[in-house]
């Protein structure tokens, strides 16, 4: 994920309930029937915002925090503080990164509940949570070679393979298809199914029409752009092609006086203004990668045209992602073509 405050001069968004961040156990009400909870995340960002909505004679929980001890105690003070007697009727996860699903499986186990996604992000989630270590592809290595990852960068990555069933309780076997323009009847009120493409394969959004708000997950951030990747598994991916028309169709959709509820960060109003500008700021990084490109470059050379921090070696392998997100784009704009060495680097130049 990639900060795009500094590109600001003035700040178009509004943010709201600066002064009444919820604590993790703790539960603010930001609309009829809607709380927040806030709950821990190691690194940059180091929390995840959740939401409970009051759903008939129980609750529906939106996102659920990564799979962690102490994030579950957090979750036990809000269930024996904060239900009121009712029990935990469903749980919807935005999308299939661990710090969504993380606790969707004991949550639902728990509370004998069923668990609502959509379809690609269910089947996606279960694949990676089964992965484990000693399961690396042979395809993934081409991959990251492809992309100029060293030898040494590849035993990382061979290292770090099949982590990502650590932080999620295993899902169900079933689940509730969510599909976009799907409505919802959550406590009498209707909720919109609006999905966005790019971050992940279908990234669930939930509107409320009547309450004047829309639950963002990752797809709205009100300070960052979410991570666009290229990932192996889908090695010809255009995944920014399909975020930049999301985030066009998402302008399109909504009204303009929406409360945003974003995963991370600040609650805040001025949604169009947010969508324009992650579309503009993913245009001028490809015009970036293009200046860039006057001289051949693999993928790993081109975190200087989108990334303004320093790349750590966590940071290594969403950064390298994103560089293949935007030169796919780039390629099918014909900005830029790509050759491979007798070693299967890709080398890409301007077009």
């Amino acid at each position: 994920m990639v900060d795009d405050m500094s590109r600001r001069g003035f700040d178009p968004l509004t943010y709201r309930f600066e002064d009444r961040i919820p604590k993790p156990g703790d539960l603010t009400e930001v609309a009829d029937g809607v709380f927040w909870t806030r709950l821990p995340m190691m690194g940059r960002l180091n929390h995840i915002n959740v939401w409970l909505l009051r759903d008939y004679d129980g609750w529906t929980i939106v996102d659920t925090g990564i799979f962690t001890e102490s994030v579950q105690k957090h979750w036990q003070a809000v269930f024996d503080n904060h239900l009121a007697g009712g029990a935990v009727r469903r749980v919807i996860a935005t999308h299939l990164h661990t710090d969504h699903t993380g606790n969707a499986g004991w949550i639902t186990r728990k509370w004998d509940c069923e668990l609502w996604m959509s379809r690609s992000d269910f089947y996606m989630c279960k694949v990676m949570a089964a992965d484990g270590p000693s399961d690396v592809p042979a395809d993934a290595i081409r991959f990251y070679r492809r992309a100029g990852f060293t030898e040494e960068r590849l035993d990382r990555y061979r290292e770090r393979f099949g982590q990502f069933g650590a932080n999620i309780s295993p899902l169900p076997a079933g689940y509730n298809r969510i599909y976009d323009g799907q409505y919802l009847d959550i406590g009498g009120r209707e909720w919109r199914a609006v999905i966005g493409q790019g971050h992940t394969p279908e990234h669930v959004c939930l509107y409320c029409p009547e309450l004047k708000l829309i639950i963002a997950g990752d797809q709205i951030l009100p300070k960052i752009t979410p991570n666009v990747s290229v990932q192996p598994s889908e090695a010809l991916a255009n995944p920014l092609r399909d975020w930049i028309t999301s985030c066009s169709r998402f302008r399109e959709l909504l009204p303009p006086n929406l409360l945003v509820l974003p995963a991370h960060e600040s609650l805040y109003e001025g949604v169009h203004e947010r969508l324009t500008e992650l579309i503009d700021w993913h245009e001028v990084a490809l015009e970036k990668l293009y200046d860039l490109c006057e001289t051949p470059k693999r993928a790993v050379d081109v975190f200087p045209a989108l990334f303004k921090s320093e790349i750590t070696d966590w940071t290594f392998f969403p950064a390298t992602g994103e560089s293949l997100a935007h030169l796919h784009c780039a390629l099918e704009r014909r900005m830029v073509t790509v050759e491979e060495d007798e070693n299967g680097v890709a080398w890409w130049t301007q077009a």
